[in-house]
């Protein structure tokens, strides 16, 4: 069985807010670093968000 984390079910758009919402709500660099993994594997990229 193929493993894959609750990220790759997000869309891209959750996925987007997701991230903006761990910045504001000052979540740990760790799970940031997931969020950004994952927008990288799906080349999402968004000038309103400093990555």
């Amino acid at each position: 069985m193929k493993k894959h984390g609750a990220l790759r079910d997000l869309s891209d758009d959750l996925l987007m807010e997701t991230y903006e919402k761990a910045r504001e709500l000052n979540l740990s660099n760790d799970f940031l670093c997931l969020i950004t993994d994952e927008m990288n594997r799906r080349s999402i990229y968004n000038k309103k968000i400093d990555l």
